[in-house]
């Protein structure tokens, strides 16, 4: 999968749409993604006789191909494969040919 926990990356379809965040777990064998801040549900817990029941807000998964990752200049850009001078694998933004890894990820 293309997308990696940490890339910075904007929804391009659904109830969000337009929305920014950082992915925040990637589930490669269901080929979704969760983005922090976006798609969120609420969880409803039911009450026990030690705790009261409640309501939580969380971020529900995404479908990979709804999400695509911001460069440098906040476009949405797709990602292509090369490898460096020392033969290793590396990303790259489709728009600007820059180095993912190395600028743009906070993890």
């Amino acid at each position: 999968m293309k997308i990696k926990k940490g890339d910075i990356v904007v929804i391009i379809s659904g109830k969000d749409s337009g929305k920014e965040g950082e992915v925040l777990r990637v589930l490669s064998d269901k080929g979704r993604v969760v983005v922090k801040g976006c798609n969120m549900i609420t969880k409803h817990i039911k009450k026990t006789a030690d705790s009261a029941g409640e309501r939580i807000e969380k971020e529900a998964s995404l479908d990979v191909s709804n999400v695509m990752i911001l460069d440098g200049e906040g476009k949405a850009s797709r990602i292509l494969y090369s490898t460096d001078k020392k033969g290793k694998k590396i990303r790259l933004f489709k728009t600007t040919n820059k180095n993912i890894s190395e600028n743009f990820t906070k993890a």
